[in-house]
């Protein structure tokens, strides 16, 4: 048996006006979890879609266990045993689990469909690798942490024996972060070779044997994990020194920016999300929501931005009632919003960057010649300006499509056309997930910034570190309810872990 159970050679892949991956060798130990590390837009997704036959790479070839071989599609990579736990999961939400894991290669007894043989095989697997997922679930009652067990149990139903993992914990909650960790050793004790694409330099740190660093689509080196620090990664990504904590400098808060008055939200099923909450934020100052998922927070951001309508209490901004006015007016009236789903609410990937710039304010004279004919050369002349002032890298300048730009670049995008409108409130929801070390850097960096000009900032996150890193005041939430509010300082990332369980905290404000 070859020392490797992967090298990929000199491996080259060209996109109209872009390099993904230029001359790129990759050599993966059997039986490792060995990460993949780079910015956002570096290659790493493009070398593992070649891996996984989703991409013929121009150049290069590719040797499992010593023997080269010709991977020209996803299903030749299934029957050479790899499989691919994809960050955007390709399921079936009303279809069960067992239903979504037989997809494309169902078991028959002589003419039928045979899913009892097939369910009862999905939950010795499940149990073999302690996965716990009920195989008789459907896929729209189950959480994201368990679609996502879904998905390793496709590749591992169809026997893999190389697993790519392609930021497998941007959706997941810390618990479910601690879950799949142990799954991923329980997948190498178990004779699996895992490859592992992240930005998280904890997750690396926590299970990976070694690193391989790629940086613009070239290959920088490939490290023993337990001989570096989290520091020398960052380096070796981004080419330069990474600031992991964000200066802040002291400022004096202003008036009341933004008021929540005693909101309840419920849902389309009538079950309540919001339950009689009060948050103050203030000029110069930025206010985080800290909790897990799922406690209610996507519901109050809705009724604030205006997606989801209230049941009861009131909003204000600088004094003005916002809960009876559309979304375009509470935008007039100096309300931004940077939301948790870029793909979904933030960016419109079929547009260039100047038509997503200008989607909040086309309809104004900025943008409008005679007869209401859009002025093109004007939009594209703000983003350019953008482009330049953020720095967002794109192939074709302000008319390049969003939806081939970086997570970390569309994210820019969005930061970029919020933060020029100059709102008053700038509602921000997980504005670094998903992100690399230099995107995440420069995303706090802007938010500081704002904060330095007076902005009202309320920030949404599931990130402890964002949390304490960035907010002034934390309001902890906890089914619904901000258990307590905390000046940053006199709190502990354990106290407002305990919060976020429900328990009260002493010393809140």
């Amino acid at each position: 048996m070859s020392e490797y159970a992967i090298e990929m050679r000199n491996i080259t892949k060209t996109f109209p006006g872009v390099v993904a991956n230029d001359k790129v060798t990759l050599q993966v130990k059997q039986q490792e979890i060995h990460a993949l590390l780079g910015e956002n837009g570096a290659g790493k997704s493009t070398l593992m879609s070649i891996l996984f036959g989703s991409y013929t790479a121009d150049s290069g070839t590719i040797h499992l266990d010593g023997k080269e071989v010709d991977i020209k599609n996803p299903n030749v990579a299934t029957s050479l045993g790899i499989g691919m736990v994809h960050q955007h999961f390709k399921l079936v939400q009303n279809y069960t689990v067992t239903e979504n894991i037989v997809l494309g290669m169902e078991p028959t007894k002589g003419r039928l469909l045979d899913l009892g043989s097939a369910s009862k095989r999905v939950k010795e697997i499940s149990e073999q690798y302690a996965l716990h997922v009920d195989p008789d679930s459907l896929i729209e009652d189950i959480t994201v942490g368990q679609q996502q067990r879904v998905e390793i149990l496709k590749t591992l139903y169809r026997n893999a024996n190389i697993i790519i993992f392609d930021e497998p914990t941007a959706v997941l909650t810390p618990q479910e972060v601690d879950e799949l960790m142990d799954i991923l050793k329980k997948l190498r004790s178990e004779g699996k070779t895992i490859l592992l694409i992240t930005h998280k330099l904890k997750e690396i740190k926590e299970v990976a044997d070694r690193c391989t660093v790629l940086r613009r689509g070239t290959y920088i080196g490939t490290v023993n994990v337990a001989d570096v620090s989290e520091q020398d990664l960052a380096e070796m990504m981004v080419g330069r020194s990474v600031k992991f904590e964000i200066d802040k400098p002291e400022q004096q808060v202003g008036k009341t920016m933004l008021k929540l008055e005693h909101l309840s939200v419920t849902d389309a099923s009538g079950v309540s999300r919001v339950k009689d909450l009060s948050l103050e934020v203030h000029e110069g100052e930025i206010v985080g929501i800290a909790g897990v998922d799922g406690n209610g927070q996507s519901e109050l951001l809705g009724a604030i931005t205006g997606l989801i309508p209230l049941a009861s209490g009131t909003i204000l901004l600088d004094g003005e009632h916002l809960e009876n006015l559309s979304i375009r007016e509470r935008i007039e009236r100096g309300l931004g919003y940077i939301p948790e789903d870029r793909k979904k609410y933030g960016v419109v990937g079929e547009f260039s960057i100047a038509e997503n710039t200008a989607l909040k304010n086309y309809y104004l004279d900025t943008y409008r010649r005679r007869f209401g004919i859009l002025d093109f050369a004007a939009m594209q002349k703000e983003a350019e300006n953008l482009i330049e002032q953020f720095d967002i890298r794109s192939a074709e300048g302000s008319s390049t499509l969003a939806g081939s730009l970086s997570g970390g670049n569309q994210q820019k995008v969005i930061v970029a056309r919020e933060i020029s409108l100059s709102p008053k409130v700038l509602v921000v929801a997980q504005p670094t997930r998903g992100l690399d070390v230099g995107a995440i850097e420069y995303i706090r960096r802007r938010l500081i910034a704002e904060r330095s000009k007076g902005r009202a900032i309320l920030l949404v996150s599931f990130e402890l570190d964002e949390i304490m890193n960035l907010c002034d005041r934390i309001a902890t939430i906890s089914k619904g309810s901000i258990v307590a509010v905390n000046k940053q300082h006199e709190v502990t990332e354990r106290e407002i872990g305990m919060m976020m369980a429900g328990s009260k905290a002493e010393g809140a404000v």
